[in-house]
Parts: C-alpha cells; structure tokens; sequence
C-alpha cells in the first residue's frame, strides 16, 4: 500500500526577483510502513521536500498525495488538521517544551489537536514511553535528560497521535554513535509495530545504512533511488 505518491513536483521561490527551483519534476513513491531516508547535499531540496510531504508548503506544480490526500490542495486550517492527525514531526534540535516533563511532551499533541478523553491519552503516552524505554524518565525535564534521551522522547511525541507518517529532519545530526543507533532502533521497532512510515532528510551515513530505500537529491532534481534489500524489516 503507497502512502505517499508524489508526481512531478516542482516548487519555485522569488529571491530577490528572480525565480529559483528549488525542486524540479520529482515524481516518487513510499511504501506503508517503509523507513526511507532523501540524500543530498545543502540546497539540493531535501527540507523543501519535508515542507511538501507534511502539507507546511505547497508545490508550485505537480502533485504531493499523502495517505490518499492531494496535500497541496488544502487550505490552511484543512492542512494543520490534516498534519494534525496524520503526520508526525521529529527534529534536529529535538523541540522539547522546557517547562513541560517528558509526559507531559509526548502527551502534549493530544491535549492540543485531538479530542481525547484523559483515560486514553494517559494509556497512549504511558504505551510509548514504555516502547522507547524511558518510562522511569517521564517526570524528568528535558534540560535533566541526556541529547539520546531527548529524541526518544521526541520520537514518542511523533506517535502519540497514531500518525500514518513521521517526519524526521536529520534526527541524528545532535546524537553520538551509541545514541544514533538507539534512536534508529527504536524507529525501526515504532515501524514494525505500528506500521508507521519513517521519512528522513539526513547527511547521516548511520541513518542511511539503516533505512531500506535512499532517495537522491542534487540541485532539485533525484537523480538516484536504492533499495537495501540486505536492511532488515
């Protein structure tokens, strides 16, 4: 099943008065439950691609279809319910509030986008704070909690909404070797038990071993795709 379809997409800004590409005719697909990572180095599209897939910005043509939604075609109140209840964000500087605990963050989304009664939202975030191994952890502040930790959490937050997709924007770039790996793991295990799909932008060479389909990008353009037949699901 294809939760992403995306045909021949361009995206132009006006810098200074003169037209950019920032994306030229990409056209893809993604599987369910798929964990897939674009490439490329700066100013090759990659962000303006996430922008696209989590209906932040528009496509000036072409076609961005997510989980059978045209995304493009949605107003702004239609797109934040949209991204609301379907896709999941994970970041590079990991976003945590700071005056919130580790529960009261992952359990943030459902107080502000979902009408969820007290019992489930304190059952959903309960549920993936044992998944990512930090229950012990969750009356914590993020400045009291490891950069590992902190993404985990983050990772955490990006599910509790059930969302059919996550975005991550370099997720690693922060994290040493031991912390990488945990985190990707616990990605890796969010997928096979929930059947999320993972979308990332990385320069990362340990996230791009992990993942099993690597999208190139360079100048606008993907000008390669790989499947990793030998990455375990």
């Amino acid at each position: 099943m294809r939760v992403i379809v995306a045909e021949r997409l361009t995206k132009t800004y006006s810098r200074g008065g003169v037209s950019v590409d920032a994306l030229k005719d990409v056209s893809f697909t993604i599987d369910r439950a798929s964990l897939v990572t674009f490439i490329g180095p700066s100013g090759s599209g990659k962000t303006t691609l996430l922008n696209l897939l989590g209906a932040l910005d528009r496509p000036t043509h072409g076609r961005m279809v997510v989980a059978g939604t045209e995304v493009g075609s949605l107003d702004p109140r239609a797109a934040a319910l949209f991204r609301g209840g379907t896709i999941g964000f994970i970041f590079q500087e990991f976003n945590l509030i700071p005056v919130l605990t580790a529960y009261e963050n992952v359990e943030y989304p459902l107080l502000l986008i979902q009408r969820v009664e007290a019992a489930e939202r304190r059952r959903r975030v309960r549920a993936l704070l044992e998944a990512v191994g930090l229950a012990d952890q969750q009356d914590r502040y993020p400045d009291n909690l490891s950069g590992g930790q902190k993404q985990r959490i983050a990772v955490a937050r990006a599910l509790v909404t059930n969302p059919q997709l996550v975005l991550a924007d370099e997720p690693t770039a922060n994290l040493d070797l031991a912390n990488a790996s945990t985190v990707i793991d616990t990605m890796r295990r969010m997928r096979d038990t929930l059947g999320t799909t993972f979308v990332f932008s990385t320069h990362d060479p340990r996230v791009v071993s992990e993942v099993e389909h690597v999208f190139r990008l360079e100048d606008g353009r993907l000008v390669g795709q790989e499947t990793q037949a030998g990455v375990a699901r």
